[in-house]
């Protein structure tokens, strides 16, 4: 089956084995690869190549996905607004790391005794809207602003405080260089001209707030982290410092889902319980 053949390519070029294109499919190697054959039969084209242990696909794979990629995304998420959902359905979950584990841990203590099913994995807020809008995943709880969101429901659900982490309270006199998130991922972005507006020069950027924070602590340069991350890892409020006043510095909190959700029982639910959660941190 095309579309098959299609889901297959796109999660190798995510995955990069066999092995792992399967555990994701549910089905054996050897079916992965005769799906990738029939689609290079079809085309006419070869589709992936050797990379060591792994696999790459060719240009011309690369340039196929890019032309059906979205379209690929909404058909695939449109077949998942017509599967039946069961009380025994496993149901993904996408969330922000640093949110499922500040935020969620004892609500999920709780509400997976209730519905045993849901699954959670961690991503970062443009492949959450990805998998989400493809129907891997039926919640996203994304961290950070939200971009491109055609096609799904964004439910704002906090505005989560930031503060420096450092030994000393920061200078803020005069220009004062941090430690930040990477600001080239396209949820951050809009993070550095709150920073610049407030005097605070992104000098490191770091793939993690973990990291930041670390480094922070250590004294390097003042970390700016998510009030919830110096939470989680135990910094000791002596090191929290408050940005300067009216500088705006904020992490948006988000959940986003396929409009039909909310015409699900279990979804709906589940989406209520989040909403109250967060409006409760809130207040």
């Amino acid at each position: 089956m095309l579309l098959e053949g299609l889901e297959t390519l796109t999660l190798l070029a995510q995955e990069k084995t066999m092995g792992k294109v399967a555990g994701r499919l549910y089905i054996t190697q050897s079916a992965v690869s005769k799906r990738i054959s029939n689609l290079e039969a079809r085309l006419g084209k070869k589709l992936v190549e050797p990379d060591g242990r792994h696999l790459r696909l060719t240009p011309d794979a690369l340039a196929l996905l890019e032309r059906i990629g979205p379209s690929l995304n909404e058909l695939r998420g449109q077949l998942f607004d017509s599967q039946h959902l069961t009380d025994q359905s496993p149901l993904a979950i996408a969330c922000s790391e640093t949110i499922l584990a500040g935020y969620l841990g004892p609500l999920l203590n709780r509400y997976l005794r209730r519905d045993p099913y849901l699954q959670f994995s961690t991503h970062h807020t443009p492949v959450i809207l990805e998998r989400v809008r493809a129907g891997d995943a039926v919640l996203g709880v994304c961290a950070g602003e939200i971009l491109h969101a055609r096609g799904l429901e964004v439910v704002p659900l906090l505005e989560e405080q930031m503060v420096l982490v450092s030994p000393a309270p920061p200078d803020f006199g005069q220009p004062l260089a941090v430690v930040t998130i990477d600001l080239g991922n396209p949820a951050n972005r809009y993070l550095e001209h709150r920073l610049r507006s407030a005097g605070l020069i992104p000098w490191m950027q770091m793939d993690s707030y973990f990291a930041a924070a670390e480094l922070g602590r250590a004294g390097v340069a003042p970390a700016v982290v998510p009030l919830g991350v110096a939470r989680l890892m135990g910094i000791d409020p002596a090191l929290q410092h408050a940005p300067p006043a009216g500088s705006r510095l904020t992490r948006p909190v988000s959940l986003v889902f396929r409009p039909s959700s909310r015409k699900r029982e279990r979804l709906a639910s589940l989406i209520a319980v989040l909403e109250r959660h967060f409006a409760g941190l809130a207040g």
